[in-house]
């Protein structure tokens, strides 16, 4: 007995089986015309917002490429502006240095060259300041000597060929 409720339960009914198979394939169809439909739909923008991002993700690399080489290229640039400002700030220095010790040296000729003068003023001040006096003292010492008086004119001659005479016995 246990064999007829084996073979019962096992048993293929043909009917069964189409009924199984046309269920199955209405389903199916239903399946696909509705749910499919919309699940392709999903997985379609899916695919498609995920190639948008790949895109844009490319777009804004690329982008960013650009901007890393602009920003290289206007560093680089900055460097050469700024060494030629070095440049120019450290001529610019250099002239005016060089301009500076010129005005120094201009201005100590002229201090020189004023001392210069200066000394052969006193020099000539003096000289004539001693000529004044030894002709004052040779006039004395010749009316002394003479015991007359020698005119102004006469006593100015003599002192100058003797200062003349002193003059040359000292070159």
């Amino acid at each position: 007995m246990l064999y007829a409720k084996v073979t019962e339960f096992i048993s293929i009914n043909p009917t069964s089986i189409i009924a199984t198979l046309l269920n199955l394939l209405i389903l199916f169809l239903i399946l696909k015309f509705i749910l499919f439909k919309r699940v392709n739909s999903v997985i379609e923008n899916r695919q498609k917002e995920i190639a948008d991002s790949f895109e844009e993700a490319d777009e804004t690399k690329l982008h960013a490429k650009e901007l890393e080489e602009e920003y290289a290229a206007k560093l680089d640039k900055a460097h050469e502006e700024s060494e030629a400002i070095m440049r120019d700030t450290t001529k610019k220095a250099q002239e005016r240095g060089d301009k500076i010790i010129d005005d120094a040296n201009r201005e100590a000729r002229e201090i020189i060259d004023k001392a210069h003068t200066e000394v052969e003023r006193e020099k000539r001040r003096a000289v004539n300041s001693v000529k004044n006096d030894i002709t004052d003292i040779a006039f004395d010492v010749a009316q002394t000597l003479v015991g007359k008086e020698i005119s102004r004119q006469d006593n100015e001659r003599l002192i100058d060929e003797f200062i003349d005479n002193i003059g040359e016995s000292d070159d």
